[in-house]
């Protein structure tokens, strides 16, 4: 799922460090997911930049071997052209906090309206004639009860109950791709990093100048395609996950009407509320990809009814009140 915030690297991720540090930081950057990646770190004893990079980028294929619905070869590409395969430890991994997040928001975060994001035009294939029967149809194989994990003597296997199920991990897998990328650095003793996968982040610890991780958010104005170049905030955080989702850059108008990327998987529609973008920062990267796609989904009033009741998030939203942009943060959210 294509992020619509930037996440800004501002002057935390130079490579130049404050005058009180004796090292800069490293920074390794490349391509993965459709996307580029970032990850900048305090050096750590034992790894060179080199090493460091073959084993970053050795986790991200692992995923897109995994995970990707882009890599028609990929285990979830075979997997939802039918066929019947082992599952690997990270497919298992994010189909289970996928689940997890799908009965917590009552559906609203449901990898499961994969067929659905197909006949928007949002998902792996293209956009197909949009009818209210097609709709109907489609909704009555989604959700993620209709799968489940089964073990066999040859290993762990999807099974679903209509041949017609499929997934879409795009809401979830980049940030679970920053989570995996982040327990590796933390195994080999880094205690300050930031990791961002097409602009979904996990950070820990302090940036090269000592201070939080600075991470700055697009203005979530139709047409504003240029990353950096209007901001609404500029957020300090650490240790956690960081995710905007937002409906201003993925869409297409159609008849005159805007058609947004966010479906919402209970009316099997194009969400068409006021709520352009919703910032989450959450303890992990997946946790915050996912609950930013959920307050996207169900809009401002009940995304504000829901943060009230959870102290362990904090987030931005960003909605269009009679013509204006508004926001509304959670009192902790650190913002200059």
């Amino acid at each position: 799922m294509y992020r619509s915030a930037l996440l800004l690297l501002l002057s935390s991720l130079l490579l130049a460090c404050s005058c009180e540090r004796t090292q800069p930081y490293v920074r390794i950057e490349g391509f993965a997911q459709g996307s580029t990646y970032h990850v900048i770190c305090r050096p750590v004893r034992g790894y060179t930049e080199k090493a460091l990079r073959a084993r970053i980028d050795s986790h991200l294929t692992a995923i897109d071997v995994s995970l990707s619905g882009y890599n028609k070869g990929s285990l979830l590409s075979r997997l939802n052209a039918g066929e019947d395969l082992p599952l690997d430890s990270l497919f298992i991994g994010c189909f289970l906090r996928s689940q997890e997040i799908w009965a917590e928001t009552e559906g609203a975060f449901d990898p499961s309206a994969a067929p659905l994001f197909d006949l928007w035009g949002f998902g792996f294939s293209n956009k197909r004639t949009v009818t209210q029967t097609a709709i109907d149809s489609i909704l009555s194989f989604v959700g993620m009860d209709h799968l489940r994990l089964e073990e066999r003597a040859e290993g762990t296997f999807l099974v679903r109950d209509d041949p017609r199920c499929q997934l879409n991990f795009n809401a979830i897998a980049q940030g679970y791709s920053c989570d995996v990328v982040a327990r590796w650095l933390d195994s080999i003793g880094c205690t300050d990093y930031l990791v961002d996968i097409g602009r979904e982040i996990r950070c820990k610890g302090v940036n090269a100048s000592g201070t939080a991780w600075h991470i700055g958010l697009d203005r979530p104005a139709d047409g504003n395609m240029e990353e950096g170049k209007d901001l609404q905030a500029i957020l300090e955080v650490t240790d956690c996950g960081i995710v905007t989702s937002g409906n201003y850059r993925k869409f297409y108008i159609e008849d005159g009407q805007k058609f947004a990327h966010t479906i919402d998987p209970a009316s099997g529609r194009p969400v068409s509320h006021n709520l352009l973008s919703a910032t989450v920062v959450a303890k992990d990267a997946a946790t915050a990809d996912a609950y930013a796609t959920w307050l996207m989904v169900i809009g401002v009033e009940r995304a504000r009814a829901l943060l009230a009741s959870r102290p362990d998030l904090e987030a931005m939203l960003v909605f269009d009140q009679d013509g204006q942009m508004q926001t509304f943060q959670t009192d902790n959210l650190k913002t200059q």
